[in-house]
């Protein structure tokens, strides 16, 4: 999906005012998470690139600080809405 802020999917099924964008930038994917019910979201998440996701969800399994968040994103679907918009420009 696209709006003006850019592609998208929802990371939470069922939950459609929660948003996870997606962007190309250099040579990694990035990130960026958006919630209709609370717009400060949108500044605080800034894009995070995949490999800092990895990282930080490597760093939750050491301390053991239960699940990482990592389920939100979703490296194979951002590849894929990523090549979909290319293809239709």
């Amino acid at each position: 999906m696209r709006d003006d802020r850019g592609i998208y999917y929802y990371p939470i099924v069922g939950n459609k005012k929660i948003r996870m964008y997606v962007r190309q930038a250099d040579d990694e994917v990035e990130f960026r998470l958006d919630d209709v019910d609370n717009p400060e979201t949108w500044e605080h998440h800034q894009w995070l690139p995949w490999s800092a996701i990895q990282q930080a969800a490597e760093l939750y399994r050491q301390e053991k600080k239960g699940g990482p968040p990592i389920h939100l994103y979703d490296f194979d679907v951002a590849v894929r809405l990523i090549r979909d918009e290319a293809t239709e420009q």
